[in-house]
């Protein structure tokens, strides 16, 4: 069985899914591995590191045309695809159903495509789920890089010379992102608050020192899945006068609302923005899908009256060693499910819950 991968055609991506540990436990289980030079430079790893754990390095059209699975981080139309083998396999963690030629060439050549990022939320998916790994790194980074902008000292300071007041943040949306975000944001010595439309997430909040800010008497806003939905027009008009009154106040704002499958809802808006202190921050992690701030750019720091709004698109890549070493684990888990170790073959079950979700397109 061989595996492997070649380098994302975005500059910008700079994880990736073979590192050293993964590679050991692959040739352990009978895979051979099959990668291009230099490609663990963004994690530190040399070529000769690679080779010493068991890689193969080659050119990119040899890889192509001797694997039979091709894992990778995204698929896009520049991937050679039509010059996989018949009845290969494609890994990726996120994958758009819309991409109608990639799907054609899979259908044509009977690929099984596999997108991680419609991993159903059950506990057996748990290992697997590259959404929660990589955007708890995104919500640490987030305040990592809000703080870098920030041109103030984040936490409370006695000093001879007077005492320097925290930093208050406040976070928007209470996932998996959001929590982290609180988290590291107390851990830098920040006074902390946060906001969701779903209720369930004010224990969450408040476990980890933050304080919950909600609409009174407001409706809960989440799907049987732990997803947010899409909230009423009176909850919208209560929440953003909520926001109003809250958003003037802070130093640094972390943005994590998103909606699966929608684009980002839009939360601070102008006004709001215009009314932040000179030097205040807003970090939007959904800027690459319409953004939950006003005036928020895909992968540019934007200035409005002195309030700069962050809207780097992948905030996990920014810290590419860690983010692989727990992406390749997820897509790793996911194999172990279709593998057959004992006769070392790939064993794809149709009723499995995760492969139903999983597979954009394959021929069983």
């Amino acid at each position: 069985m061989i595996i492997g991968s070649f380098l994302e055609n975005n500059i910008d991506e700079k994880r990736i899914v073979f590192s050293l540990d993964i590679i050991k436990k692959y040739s352990k289980n009978g895979f051979k591995v099959l990668l291009p030079k230099g490609y663990g430079s963004f994690s530190n790893i040399s070529d000769q590191v690679l080779e010493d754990c068991g890689a193969i390095l080659e050119v990119k059209d040899k890889i192509i045309s001797q694997i039979g699975i091709l894992v990778k981080i995204s698929l896009d139309q520049d991937d050679p695809i039509d010059k996989l083998k018949n009845g290969s396999i494609i890994i990726v963690s996120n994958c758009d159903k819309n991409k109608e030629n990639l799907i054609k060439i899979t259908k044509e050549k009977k690929i099984n495509l596999f997108s991680l990022n419609f991993l159903p939320r059950i506990t057996r998916a748990q290992s697997m789920d590259i959404l929660s790994s990589q955007a708890n790194l995104a919500g640490y980074k987030s305040v990592i890089d809000s703080t870098y902008e920030f041109n103030k000292a984040v936490p409370m300071m006695m000093t001879a010379a007077g005492t320097v007041s925290p930093a208050k943040f406040f976070i928007i949306g209470a996932g998996v992102a959001g929590l982290q975000a609180i988290a590291t944001a107390k851990r830098l010595g920040g006074v902390v608050s946060a906001t969701d439309v779903r209720l369930a997430s004010k224990e969450q909040v408040e476990s980890l020192g933050g304080r919950f800010v909600f609409v009174d008497g407001a409706e809960n806003l989440e799907t049987t899945s732990g997803y947010a939905k899409e909230a009423s027009e009176d909850f919208k008009k209560k929440q953003e006068q909520l926001l109003k009154d809250t958003v003037k106040k802070q130093d640094i704002i972390i943005c994590t609302a998103l909606i699966p499958g929608k684009k980002a809802p839009r939360i601070v808006t102008e006004e709001m923005v215009m009314s932040m202190q000179p030097g205040s921050i807003i970090c939007d992690l959904a800027a690459s899908q319409g953004g939950n701030s006003a005036f928020s750019e895909p992968g540019k720091i934007v200035e409005k009256n002195g309030v700069k709004i962050i809207g780097y698109t992948n905030f996990a890549s920014r810290i590419s060693e860690t983010a692989s070493n727990l992406l390749d684990k997820n897509i790793f888990n996911f194999i172990e499910l279709i593998y057959d170790k004992e006769n070392k073959k790939i064993k794809i079950d149709k009723e499995d819950e995760i492969i139903k979700n999983v597979l954009i397109n394959g021929e069983m």
